[in-house]
């Protein structure tokens, strides 16, 4: 499936060029434009992968892209500014996704929410990642982040520690635990909240901005013209 990425990394936007038949399935008000396509609204895999997203922060519905007699395409953009990216899934190797950074992906892959527990709690962040998986080889799916995104290699023996905020996707062949940097007087003051502690073998994906830490910027703002 052909696809391209334009501006990035501030307000990245992909254009996806179906052949007659194909489909591409993406989150609700992810559509910036589409030429010859039918779009149609439904639960991504059953009712309770449904509801499982709604309890997640995500909509209960996606929306599927079919191009119609001739090929079609259509472009599809984040809520957030910043980067996008698109990697292709191996079967039985699923990758998590933060909520909020998950944008679409060929029919083929399974979209699940995978709930954190106590973990997530104490992360202050979501407590669910969204779980894709292909059910076989040459699926895609989109993501973004705010800000810019890095890639980083996580390597046996070896510690990647990220603030929980900066985290944008993560593959299986990697656990995590919370903690804290430094001791407790440092995470009080020091500015530097919980993080997340990579172990294993596999790659983490981060963001160049916190989306946390912009709505904390921006609170006293609101109280003071709400007052």
């Amino acid at each position: 499936m052909k696809h391209r990425v334009e501006f990035a990394p501030a307000y990245s936007m992909i254009t996806v060029e179906l052949e007659a038949g194909e489909s591409v399935k993406a989150e609700p008000g992810a559509m910036v434009a589409q030429s010859n396509v039918q779009m149609r609204t439904g639960m991504p895999s059953g009712l309770m992968k449904g509801f499982r997203r709604m309890l997640g922060g995500e909509s209960f519905f996606m929306n599927t892209f079919t191009a119609e007699s001739g090929g079609g395409w259509v472009a599809l953009a984040p809520s957030l500014p910043g980067d996008l990216g698109v990697l292709e899934l191996q079967p039985e190797q699923p990758v998590h996704i933060q909520g909020s950074s998950f944008l679409g992906a060929t029919v083929d892959v399974d979209v699940d929410t995978k709930f954190q527990g106590f973990r997530g709690i104490l992360s202050g962040e979501s407590l669910f990642f969204v779980r894709v998986e292909a059910r076989g080889s040459g699926e895609l799916v989109f993501y973004n982040c705010y800000g810019a995104m890095k890639e980083l290699a996580v390597a046996p023996g070896e510690e990647l520690v990220v603030d929980t905020g900066h985290v944008v996707a993560f593959t299986a062949g990697v656990s995590y635990d919370i903690g804290k940097v430094g001791g407790l007087g440092s995470l009080v003051l020091g500015g530097e909240g919980l993080v997340m502690k990579f172990r294993g073998t596999g790659v983490v994906w981060v963001q160049t901005r916190a989306l946390s830490a912009l709505a904390a910027m921006l609170q006293p703002l609101l109280k003071s013209k709400s007052n």
